[in-house]
C-alpha cells in the first residue's frame, strides 16, 4: 500500500496507493525532506487543536511534488539523476505520489484528472530540463 521506487540507492518517489487506511498518523518522508507527506486517519470527534505555523527559514534547491489522481489512470515513468530511464508504475484513482527526486515523465491511459502539490514560487522555464523519454512499449512495469 506504500511503495518506495529507488536508484542508485536514492529515493525517487513514494506512492500512496488508495487502499492504504491505517488508523492515527503516518509520515512517509525523511524529515530533511523539503515536501513532506503524511496520511492521516482519525475517529469521528478527534479534535486537533487550532494551531498557526511559526515563520521559519527554509532553503529550498530541489522541488519536489505531490500528485493527487482524483481520476483515471495514468503511467509514471521514472528517471535517475543522469536521465536514464528506470521502471515505471500505473496510478489510478485515489492513489497519491510524491516525486521526490530525479525525473519523471507520464502518460494518461484514461481521462485524467489530477492534483499537483509543490513548492514555490514557479521558476517558469527555469524550474525544469526537459529530454526525451521512453515510448509506451518500452515501459517496465514494477511492482
Amino acid at each position: 500500500m506504500i511503495e518506495q521506487v529507488q536508484a542508485g540507492g536514492e529515493l525517487l518517489a513514494i506512492i500512496l496507493r488508495e487502499g492504504f487506511n491505517t488508523p492515527g498518523i503516518h509520515f512517509l518522508t525523511p524529515g530533511e525532506f523539503s515536501q513532506q507527506l503524511a496520511y492521516m486517519r482519525h475517529p469521528a470527534g478527534k479534535l486537533i487543536e487550532p494551531h498557526v505555523h511559526n515563520p521559519v527559514h527554509r532553503e529550498v534547491s530541489l522541488t519536489q511534488e505531490v500528485l493527487l489522481v482524483r481520476r483515471g489512470k495514468v503511467r509514471v515513468d521514472f528517471y535517475d539523476n543522469g536521465q536514464n530511464y528506470v521502471e515505471s508504475r500505473i496510478l489510478s484513482a485515489g492513489d497519491t505520489i510524491l516525486l521526490a527526486s530525479g525525473g519523471h515523465g507520464f502518460e494518461a491511459l484514461e481521462e485524467l484528472e489530477m492534483i499537483e502539490v509543490k513548492q514555490g514560487p514557479f521558476a517558469g522555464d527555469g524550474d525544469k530540463t526537459r529530454f526525451r523519454g521512453i515510448t509506451a512499449d518500452q515501459a517496465i512495469l514494477g511492482e
